[in-house]
């Protein structure tokens, strides 16, 4: 029996393990990948200001350039011209009727942002024939004897103590005084926006020389954050896209 355990199945044999030749390269070993990282969560965006932009202008105001610069930067928020009378520029500001607005100076500035922008020189509106055209400027000494018609709407509170007041009420608006003057009846005094709005052909205009100026700024509630009243503060002040406040 012994001589038969001898015959079972033989011993498997194993292949010897191959040593490396000196010198030889051994394959490189394949970079384990490691499981890919969590993305974080994206911040959501913040939400867009909402438009439009009302913008109020008094009569003369020519804010063309910032609202060009606007429409540029901002196209998804259209702005809003909103027409204002210099008489109620301050309250259309209070009500928040408008945003912000261009505005005549002097204005009650408690409570408002105020930022000066341009200073505008007064002119002479005659008729076309007056013998006030027989020179190039004016002086308030020149206009002696002349009838100086202020409407309701004046803005410059000129006065020259050598003119003569009209004998009939003042004009309501600045455009039915210069209609008077186109007539032949007296001289108004305005800043020169309020001549090239309302120019005609039947009246000449002579700058004054020593007359008062009118200075035009731009306003807002002091109270009020919003972005797109950042926006065009930073337009009028000349920030360029890309700059920061302030």
């Amino acid at each position: 029996m012994s001589g038969q355990r001898g015959k079972g199945r033989e011993p498997s044999r194993r292949a010897p393990a191959r040593t490396p030749k000196p010198g030889a390269a051994r394959a490189p070993k394949r970079p384990t990948r490691s499981a890919p990282a969590a993305r974080p969560a994206s911040a959501p965006e913040p939400a867009a200001p909402q438009g439009p932009f009302r913008l109020g202008a008094i009569p003369g105001a020519t804010p063309g350039k910032w609202i060009d610069t606007w429409q540029e930067r901002m196209p998804r928020n259209p702005l809003e011209l909103v027409p204002l009378a210099v008489a109620g520029q301050t309250e259309a500001l209070r009500r928040g009727d408008v945003d912000a607005a261009i505005v005549r100076l002097p204005i009650p500035t408690g409570g408002l942002h105020v930022i000066a922008l341009y200073e505008e020189r007064p002119v002479v509106i005659c008729a076309r024939d007056s013998h006030l055209t027989a020179v190039d400027e004016l002086s308030a000494a020149d206009l002696e004897g002349e009838v100086l018609i202020t409407p309701v709407d004046d803005v410059l509170s000129f006065a020259a103590p050598a003119t003569v007041a009209p004998r009939f009420a003042p004009p309501e608006t600045t455009e039915e005084a210069i209609a008077v003057v186109a007539a032949g009846v007296g001289i108004v005094v305005v800043p020169m926006s309020l001549a090239r709005l309302h120019q005609r052909k039947d009246v000449a205009v002579r700058p004054l020389v020593d007359g008062p100026v009118s200075r035009v700024a731009l306003a807002w509630d002091a109270e009020r954050t919003d972005p797109l009243i950042d926006t065009f503060v930073g337009i009028v002040r000349g920030r360029s896209a890309r700059s920061s406040r302030g």
